[in-house]
C-alpha cells in the first residue's frame, strides 16, 4: 500500500504542474490488470485502448487469450498479441469479445499468437513499456520485435489503426478472424471485395466458449468491413484444422495450439469460409512509412458494417478521428467536474467517470438497425438500443449515478430490455444481458430495482405498463419460492427480497395495492434466516468469539432446519462474500435490521466491529470488502443508523486506500463500471444507500468543489454544487451544513432536491460532530 501511495503522490506532482482539462486527467491504464500478473491483489480487468462514450467499438491491445482475463490485457505483461475491435469492461467469468485481432508484423508469417510474455513463440511481439501511451480515445505502443509503431483511435462503430513500419520487403498486416477472449469463433468468412477492402463475418457461439466458457449462452455475429491504405496486391489466408471438440475450454490444450501453429497458408486466396481463419496483406515498406487500416463493425450485417465505417471514418485522417473522439469524451466528462484534491485524486475521479460511461453500450448501427431477440433485424429511432447489463453489480452504484448525470441512458436501457423481452418471447428481464444473451449470471432480479429506481425519480420514457408486467414476470420466475427463502442460500434470499421490495414500491406507485402488499411481505425474507441464538463467532471452530453478542444470519435447508453454523467469516451459502458481509444487505429495511441486532447502539457497535476488523481495505477479505459489490452499500449504513460521522470516516478511507492512480488502482473487477461509479459518487459526497429509495446520503467529498451538471431534458435545475470548507486529509468530519443558504441537520437529500439544482455547503473539521446529521 505504501508503494501505491508513493506512486500516486509522484503522479500527482506531475499532473498538477500544468492546468488540465478533465479529459487530460484520464488514465485508461487504471485497473488494467488481470488475475494473471496481479500485484498485491490489484487487478480490475480493464482494457486500456481507444473507445468512445458507450461506443460499439473498443479498439484495444490484447496481451493474453484464455483464463479469467476478461479485458484481454494486463499491464504487467511484456508482450502484445494484437489489437482487437471490441472488449468487455472489467468482467470475470473468462470474458468474451476480442474479435478481429489485427497485428502488424514483418519477416516470416506466423499463424498462432503465441504464449504471453514469450517473444518468438508466435506472432505476438515484445513491447517497450516506455513507449506505451493511453489516453481517452487513443492508444499507442512500439512493437519491439517488428520495430513497428502502432496507434489506435476509435469512432462509435468503427476504428482506425496507424502503423509506422521499418524498411522491410515483407511487412504485413495480419488479422486473426477466429480469436476471441475466453474462447474461439468456430465459423468465419473473409472476402476481398476491392483492391483495398475486405469484409466478412465472425460467428461466436457457446460451443466456442467465451462468456462463462459458454455457460453464459453467448451467441452473436460480428460483421466487419475493413479498408487498407495500401492496395491488396499480395494477400492470403491461413486456415487451421481444429482437433475434435469440445471447444468451449480448448485454448490452452496442446492439440489446439499445434493446429494453430501449423495452419495451412493459402497465398493468393481472396475468399474463404472456415472454422479457424486468418487473413494477411503483405507489402514492402520504407523506413517510417505509415500504413493505415480502418474497420467498421455491425451486429446486424456486412452492409451495416460498411455503412457504419463510411459514416464515421470516410477518409484516412487519423488525427481528425482522434480529435473528434477526444471532444466526445470532453463532453461526457463535463457531466461532473471537481476542483481541489490532489492531481492523483483528480486522475482517479475522471478515469472513474470515463470507465462508468463505457456501458451500457450502443447496439444499433448508425441507421438505427439492431439485432433483435427473435434473430430478426429491427429498427428504432425513438431510443438508442443498448446492451451489456452487469445487473448484480451495476444496480448498486452505476445506475444510480446515471440517473443523476445521464437519465437518457436509463430510458434507453429500459426500452432495450422491454423490446428484448418481447422479441425473444420470454417476457421477463435477465440479470446479466450480453448482446441479447440471457446469461443468468449471478443472482437476484436487478432489472426490477433499476426500473423502480428510475420510475421513482420521474425517469419514465418507456412503456411503464409493459415494464411492470415483465418485472412481475421476472419476480414470479426467479424468487425465494414457497419456503420464503432459498434453501442453503443466504445471498440469494437477501437479493430476491431486496428486489421484491423494489417491485412493491413500483406496484404501490402504480396503484396496484394487492401486488404491493404481496411483494412487501416477500421482501422480509431476510428475517427467516436470522437465528437469535447463534454465537458471535468469527471462525468455524469458535476460537475467535465475542461472548457478549449473539444472533446472526445462517442458511436453512429445504425442511426449515438450520444448517451448521460455520462462523461469520464463512462463505457457506453466500455468493462472492462472507456471511458477515451479506447480513448487512437489507438496505430496504434498516429499522427492521436494527431491531434484530438489538437496537441502534448495538447495531452501530456491530457495524463498527465489521469495519474495524478489515486488515486491508484494498485486498479481498471477509469483513468490509471494497473489492467486491456485496460491500458497496454497507459504509452508508452508519448514516441510516444515526452515526453519520462513521460513514464520513470509512468512505474517506476507502477512497484513499482502495483506489489508486495507476494500473494497480482498482482492487477488484471493474464490472462494467460499478467499481468506478462507486468512486465517483463516494468522492462527490452523495450516494444512494438503497437503490429504489430516492434518498441520497450526504458525507464528505474528496474535493473542495463538486459540480453536477443536470440534463436540461429532464430537469430545469441547471447544476447541483457541493462546496467543502477546510477540506484536508485530516479534516473530513462534517461540522455543519447549509442547503441553498439554509442550515440543515440531516445527512441525506432527496433526489428531487438534487435535480432541482442548488448549493450544498459543508464545513469540515478534524473531529466528529456527533450532533450533526442526526435529524430524520
Amino acid at each position: 500500500m505504501k508503494m501505491l501511495l508513493t506512486m500516486s503522490l509522484t503522479l500527482a506532482a506531475a499532473l498538477t504542474a500544468t492546468a488540465r482539462e478533465p479529459v487530460d486527467a484520464v488514465n485508461p491504464f487504471i485497473g488494467a490488470g488481470s488475475l494473471e500478473g496481479t500485484y498485491n491483489g490489484f487487478h480490475g480487468k480493464n482494457f486500456p485502448g481507444a473507445d468512445t462514450p458507450a461506443g460499439m467499438v473498443q479498439l484495444s491491445p490484447d496481451t493474453i487469450t484464455g483464463g479469467d482475463n476478461g479485458g484481454g490485457y494486463s499491464y504487467v505483461h511484456t508482450t502484445v498479441e494484437g489489437f482487437s475491435v471490441n472488449h468487455l469492461s472489467g468482467v470475470g467469468w473468462y470474458g468474451d469479445l476480442g474479435n478481429f485481432m489485427v497485428m502488424p508484423t514483418t519477416g516470416p508469417l506466423k499463424t498462432y499468437y503465441g504464449e504471453t510474455d514469450h517473444s518468438g513463440s508466435g506472432y505476438l511481439s515484445s513491447i517497450d513499456k516506455s513507449t506505451e501511451t493511453a489516453q481517452a480515445g487513443y492508444y499507442a505502443v512500439t512493437l519491439t520485435d517488428y520495430q513497428v509503431r502502432a496507434e489506435l483511435t476509435a469512432a462509435p462503430h468503427s476504428g482506425i489503426l496507424r502503423f509506422t513500419f521499418p524498411e522491410n520487403q515483407h511487412s504485413r498486416i495480419q488479422i486473426d478472424l477466429a480469436r476471441r477472449i475466453g474462447g474461439t469463433s468456430l465459423h468465419q468468412t473473409v472476402k476481398v471485395v476491392s483492391d483495398q477492402a475486405i469484409e466478412g463475418q465472425i460467428d461466436c457461439t457457446p460451443a466456442g466458449g467465451g462468456w462463462g466458457h459458454g455457460a453464459g449462452k453467448p451467441n452473436f455475429t460480428v460483421y466487419y468491413h475493413a479498408e487498407f491504405s495500401q492496395p491488396l496486391t499480395n494477400v492470403g489466408v491461413w486456415s487451421a484444422s481444429l482437433p475434435p471438440g469440445p471447444y468451449n475450454d480448448i485454448l490452452r490444450h496442446p492439440e489446439f495450439i499445434k493446429a494453430c501453429e501449423t495452419a495451412d497458408v493459402i497465398p493468393g486466396c481472396r475468399e474463404k469460409e472456415g472454422t479457424h481463419l486468418g487473413f494477411y496483406a503483405e507489402f514492402p515498406t520504407r523506413a517510417g512509412e505509415t500504413v493505415l487500416l480502418k474497420i467498421g463493425i455491425s451486429y446486424v450485417s456486412i452492409d451495416g458494417a460498411r455503412a457504419n465505417l463510411s459514416a464515421e471514418i470516410p477518409d484516412w485522417d487519423f488525427d481528425a478521428v482522434r480529435q473528434k473522439t477526444r471532444q466526445a469524451w470532453e463532453h461526457e466528462l463535463s457531466r461532473i467536474t471537481v476542483e481541489g484534491g490532489t492531481g492523483a485524486q483528480q486522475t482517479i475521479f475522471y478515469t472513474a467517470m470515463y470507465h462508468a460511461m463505457i456501458d451500457p453500450r450502443i447496439f444499433a448501427d448508425v441507421n438505427g438497425d439492431y439485432p433483435g431477440g427473435d434473430q430478426q433485424v429491427h429498427h428504432t429511432q425513438t431510443f438508442t438500443k443498448r446492451t451489456i447489463f452487469s445487473g448484480w453489480d451495476a444496480y448498486r452504484s452505476e445506475f444510480p449515478l446515471l440517473t443523476l448525470i445521464a437519465p437518457g441512458i436509463i430510458n434507453d436501457e429500459i426500452n432495450s430490455w422491454i423490446e428484448l423481452a418481447e422479441q425473444n418471447g420470454t417476457h421477463y428481464f435477465d440479470r446479466w444481458e450480453m448482446l441479447n444473451a440471457y446469461s443468468g449470471c449471478m443472482n437476484g432480479n436487478p432489472a426490477i430495482t433499476v426500473i423502480n429506481d428510475a420510475y421513482q425519480k420521474g425517469i419514465r420514457g418507456y412503456d411503464v405498463t409493459k415494464a411492470y408486467e415483465y418485472a412481475v414476470n421476472t419476480a414470479e420466475k426467479y424468487n425465494n419460492g414457497t419456503l420464503g427463502y432459498r434453501a442453503g442460500k443466504i445471498s440469494d434470499t437477501f437479493e430476491y427480497g431486496f428486489h421484491d421490495w423494489n417491485l412493491a414500491q413500483l406496484a404501490a406507485s402504480l396503484g396496484k395495492i394487492e401486488d404491493a402488499a404481496k411483494y412487501r411481505q416477500l421482501s422480509m425474507a431476510y428475517k427467516l434466516l436470522f437465528d437469535p441464538e447463534v454465537p458471535w463467532s468469527y471462525d468455524q471452530e469458535g476460537t475467535n468469539i465475542n461472548p457478549a453478542w449473539k444472533g446472526w444470519f445462517r442458511p436453512k435447508d429445504e425442511n426449515d432446519q438450520w444448517l451448521p453454523w460455520q462462523g461469520l467469516t464463512s462463505h457457506h451459502g453466500v455468493t462472492e462474500g462472507s456471511v458477515y458481509q451479506y447480513g448487512w444487505h437489507v438496505p430496504h429495511d434498516i429499522p427492521g435490521l436494527i431491531n434484530l441486532l438489538g437496537g441502534k447502539e448495538l447495531f452501530i457497535a456491530k457495524l463498527t466491529d465489521f469495519f474495524d476488523r478489515v486488515p486491508n481495505l484494498a485486498v479481498w477479505n471477509d469483513y468490509d470488502n471494497p473489492p467486491n459489490e456485496p460491500s458497496h452499500l454497507i459504509p452508508f449504513l452508519f448514516n441510516r443508523a444515526g452515526a453519520p460521522w462513521l460513514t464520513q470516516k470509512w468512505v474517506r478511507r476507502i477512497c484513499t486506500e482502495a483506489y489508486g492512480a495507476d494500473y494497480k488502482g482498482l482492487c477488484g473487477d471493474e464490472d462494467e463500471g460499478q467499481m468506478s461509479a462507486w468512486y465517483v459518487l463516494a468522492a462527490s459526497g452523495l450516494a444512494q444507500s438503497c437503490p429504489g429509495d430516492t434518498r441520497f446520503e450526504i458525507f464528505t467529498p474528496l474535493f473542495d468543489k463538486v459540480t453536477i451538471k443536470l440534463d436540461p431534458k429532464y430537469t430545469k435545475g441547471g447544476a447541483f454544487t457541493i462546496i467543502t470548507r477546510n477540506n484536508s486529509p485530516s479534516n473530513y468530519y462534517i461540522q455543519s451544513a447549509t442547503l441553498n443558504g439554509r442550515p440543515i441537520n440531516r445527512c441525506w437529500l432527496d433526489y428531487k432536491e438534487i435535480v432541482a439544482g442548488g448549493l450544498l455547503e459543508l464545513n469540515l473539521g478534524p473531529a466528529p460532530n456527533k450532533n450533526w446529521g442526526t435529524a430524520f
